[in-house]
């Protein structure tokens, strides 16, 4: 059987260096069970540190990317920064996705856009997870901030744990086997699902399925959320293997 293409379009911070990782290792790994073969094209909007007002500039800018993503004729493209747009409050990846497609759709083509926000939302709800705990690297107010807007969406965050690391790019140099050691301190005895690494910078990926077997329920990421509801835009059955439950087949 002949592999199809799959073009995937990212608009990144410019100081991440994980999604364009974790995601190619994600679907490297499907590739080894269907025929398919998928490509990376990435846009940058400027974002050093993961402060409010940093975040909101990202936020204008990747209108820009957007376009300029489209550009590469891709079929789907992810807006992969969760706390950037969590942070223009409740709701707004309700706002800003359909925004950024009519960015992307300037060019003429019109391209399905999703945002990790919206994609971590979304995978819960799959889990059918009512009752989470989360693991983020921010400052706890940001932290506070992701609880409250998962919050809105009416999934209930018992617990949460802060790395409290402000630099973009430290967090991309995190050490994912220290979330084995955090959430084994993590109490998840009353929770539906544990999202690792509520941060598309934090590496994560390769945690997730030995945290899971540890903790006992569903571990999911903003990386793997987002693979789940690209492989959904591209009306693929959303399987990775070694990716956790949310991609188990």
């Amino acid at each position: 059987m002949d592999s199809a293409l799959h073009r995937i379009g990212l608009i990144v911070p410019s100081s991440n260096t994980t999604m364009e990782t974790e995601l190619p290792r994600m679907f490297a790994q499907r590739e080894t069970i269907r025929p398919e073969t998928f490509t990376f094209h990435a846009s940058r909007a400027r974002m050093q540190h993961v402060t409010p007002e940093e975040l909101n500039a990202m936020v204008q800018a990747s209108e820009r990317s957007a376009e300029e993503v489209a550009d590469a004729g891709v079929d789907a493209i992810a807006y992969a920064c969760l706390v950037a747009v969590m942070a223009q409050g409740p709701g707004a990846h309700r706002e800003i996705e359909p925004r950024l497609a009519a960015c992307a759709a300037r060019g003429g083509d019109s391209v399905p856009l999703i945002s990790s926000a919206g994609a971590l939302i979304a995978a819960l709800e799959a889990l059918n997870a009512t009752r989470i705990a989360l693991i983020a690297p921010y400052m706890k107010p940001l932290t506070a901030m992701v609880c409250d807007y998962i919050a809105d969406c009416g999934i209930e965050v018992r617990r949460s744990v802060s790395l409290e690391v402000s630099d973009n790019r430290a967090v991309g140099q995190l050490d994912p086997t220290g979330l084995i050691h955090a959430a084994g301190e993590l109490d998840t005895s009353d929770v539906d699902a544990l999202v690792l690494s509520a941060c598309v910078q934090m590496p994560s990926l390769a945690a997730v399925e030995p945290v899971q077997e540890r903790v006992g329920v569903p571990v999911v990421t903003a990386a793997t959320a987002t693979t789940f509801a690209l492989l959904r835009e591209l009306h693929l059955e959303p399987v990775v293997p070694g990716a956790g439950a949310l991609l188990a087949d």
